[in-house]
């Protein structure tokens, strides 16, 4: 029986933002591959999907100032509740992205990459939902299989890039592009940020 609260509600809170990555991450995919004119409503669900997520991680900061004793160390809540919100800022700016460079069809390695961190942030929901429970073995599963594709991300990013600098001809297509693929790979290299903090705090806690 416990002489003082402890607020579980923190979980709900970090299952929120990582399922508003997911659905950023699907919605990203399709919008990598609808015709340039129904691209803006999904670049709008990304950008309410970010807006969410932004709120979600404002009211977990908020809940831990207040919160007496917490079911997790105070700096692994709020690196966690940091590092979930920056993929889904990072999916949010490549969204935007396409829509400030009025961008064409991608390559085919932009959506590759972003097929990549669709399954990267689906494995960071599965470890997030059952970090309250314990099953550091789930855990620890989802966080290599994140690892994983994080090098799997890497290695398309290399090729598809220097395919990029062998094909395009058109000098501000190829800026463009370029850009879109860094950020991409800035988002996979963030979802393994996750991963090593989840981690750590199942181990931690095991």
């Amino acid at each position: 029986m416990r002489l003082l609260p402890r607020d579980e509600r923190f979980f709900d809170l970090f299952t929120s933002v990582a399922t508003f990555n997911v659905e950023a991450a699907q919605a990203l995919l399709e919008l990598l591959q609808a015709p340039v004119d129904k691209r803006s409503y999904l670049v709008e669900t990304i950008k309410r999907l970010e807006h969410q997520g932004d709120q979600v991680t404002h009211e977990l900061v908020t809940r831990l100032d207040r919160s007496f004793i917490t079911p997790l160390d105070r700096e692994d809540i709020h690196l966690l509740a940091s590092r979930l919100d920056d993929v889904l800022d990072r999916i949010d700016g490549t969204a935007r992205r396409t829509r400030i460079f009025r961008s064409g069809i991608p390559p085919e390695g932009i959506v590759v990459l972003a097929d990549v961190i669709l399954r990267a942030t689906q494995q960071l929901l599965n470890a997030v939902k059952v970090l309250e429970s314990g099953k550091t073995p789930v855990v620890i599963k989802a966080c290599i299989e994140v690892k994983k594709l994080e090098e799997e991300g890497d290695s398309a990013y290399s090729e598809w890039l220097g395919r990029l600098f062998d094909e395009e001809k058109d000098p501000i297509a190829l800026v463009k592009w370029k850009e879109i693929y860094d950020t991409l790979e800035k988002t996979l290299d963030q979802a393994e940020d996750v991963a090593n903090i989840l981690e750590s705090i199942a181990i931690k806690h095991s």
